[in-house]
């Protein structure tokens, strides 16, 4: 007895076969890079990182010259590269033209906006004003966890992390100061919340990228992406209680002017709606200097004194942004990127191993470009081939992506989110790192999940 065999029954498995030949081949084709190209940012890396632990202070390399160091080397080795290709002036252009991307600029703004607008509030009293409010209504173990929450609802609502950090860092620094709580912690905790509505938020520009390479709705995304990052947030929040324990809440002078919160809830309540985070901060900080000079905090004159000072205390960190654009520019043009791209996919196998490849590649381009976004749209199309060569889920794919370039922008010292709260803070970006907790928990249980391939079918079939 013949069993009958269809001719599709053989023509489909060669199909795939010749489908995930081709897949490779494309991978193998594309720009191996150089490892050239990572040299600067390694170089700054090792720096920072030696000079730390020799000195015993994060603060005996400033940052800006870290970064300067980098591009220095940047520049030395592109030279070398291009020979009679590329002169000088043409590298400068490279440079400044990576320095001067529409979303580093648009940081450098808010930035700008940011420290023009915590003076202001600090010099007519809406610091204090809301720092006693919160502090009346908070039980001692609640003051952390308070701040984590309400910055989780800020950045899922305004789909943007520097928004949160803008509005929410000033609070939290005063809260620190009154209660005792360390400020690294505070920052930290700050920057964790912000980086919970950066990637889960459906109005995020990062959720958008995700999904959008990935061809998924962002619902589906939303189930995958919220199950993996829901262990970190109750984690997170058992720890900041534990040490909001150590807190110590004055019980004396908690007055509070509900006037003097005014530019705080124009902030809030123009970001939550809808308005541009720069729209929302100029307002702010207009209502506030009126507010300043109707109360006698400050006159008209002695207004431009406030606001220069409030640039002055921010341009550090908004050139170092700039600085930063510039350097990534030099990088790719080295074949950095593309390098770190070749490597990490060309021995994947398996499924878990795929995630991971996707994870770590992600990862690292942010780290390197500190633009999640950024990050997403360059993995972005690698990580298609990749999942649909191994079989894994679109929507995991996309909260794949996104969860780990969310987690990159919340631990590196040189990030925008890191660098804003620093920069209000007045202390090192590095001293904030170790206290990123959120961010930390979700690369243990984002990597745990990937390996135990968790969570199973999230998008069921015939949706």
């Amino acid at each position: 007895m013949f069993t009958s065999v269809k001719k599709c029954d053989i023509i489909k498995p060669i199909k795939e076969n010749v489908l995930k030949e081709e897949v490779i081949m494309k991978r193998d084709v594309e720009k191996k890079g150089s490892f050239l190209g990572l040299i600067p940012l390694l170089i700054f890396i090792a720096l920072y990182v030696m000079i730390t632990i020799v000195t015993g202070s994060a603060s005996s390399l400033p940052l800006n010259v870290g970064i300067l160091i980098a591009c220095i080397f940047a520049f030395i080795f592109a030279l070398q590269k291009s020979k009679k290709e590329l002169s000088f002036d043409d590298l400068v252009t490279m440079f400044c033209k990576g320095g001067g991307d529409d979303t580093l600029i648009l940081m450098f703004v808010i930035f700008l906006e940011a420290g023009m607008f915590y003076l202001v509030a600090d010099k007519m009293g809406a610091v204090k004003s809301v720092t006693n409010l919160g502090l009346s209504m908070l039980p001692q173990s609640m003051i952390l966890p308070g701040v984590f929450i309400i910055g989780c609802v800020l950045s899922f609502s305004m789909g943007t992390s520097m928004g949160t950090v803008t509005a929410l860092m000033p609070i939290g620094v005063a809260l620190a100061k009154s209660t005792g709580i360390e400020l690294p912690l505070m920052c930290g905790t700050v920057v964790g919340s912000a980086m919970f509505g950066d990637n889960l938020s459906f109005i995020s520009d990062t959720t958008i990228a995700a999904t959008r390479t990935q061809g998924v709705q962002m619902k589906d995304k939303f189930k995958a992406n919220f199950l993996m990052v829901l262990p970190a947030i109750v984690v997170t929040l058992i720890l900041l209680t534990f040490k909001s324990s150590s807190a110590n809440i004055p019980t004396e002078n908690l007055d509070w002017d509900l006037i003097r919160l005014l530019p705080y809830v124009i902030v809030i309540g123009l970001s939550l709606v809808g308005v541009h985070v720069m729209l929302a901060m100029g307002a702010a900080i207009l209502s506030g200097l009126v507010i300043g000079v109707a109360q006698g905090s400050f006159t008209i004159v002695e207004s431009f004194s406030v606001l220069g000072e409030g640039i002055m205390a921010m341009e550090d960190m908004a050139v170092i942004a700039v600085m930063v654009g510039g350097l990534v520019a030099l990088m790719e043009y080295l074949g950095g990127i593309d390098w770190l791209l070749h490597r990490l996919t060309r021995n994947v196998k398996g499924r878990s191993g795929a995630e991971l490849a996707i994870a770590f590649l992600v990862f690292l381009v942010d780290v390197a470009t500190t633009n999640n976004t950024i990050a997403i749209i360059t993995v972005g199309p690698i990580a298609k081939d990749i999942s649909e060569e191994f079989g894994v889920e679109s929507a995991r794919t996309a909260s794949i992506l996104d969860l780990f370039a969310s987690i990159g922008n919340g631990i590196t010292p040189w990030a925008g989110q890191i660098l804003l709260a620093a920069g209000i803070a007045k202390i090192s970006t590095l001293s904030i790192v170790p206290y990123s907790w959120y961010s930390f928990l979700l690369a243990i249980f984002g990597i745990i999940f990937i390996i135990i391939g968790f969570p199973k079918n999230v998008v069921k079939k015939g949706e």
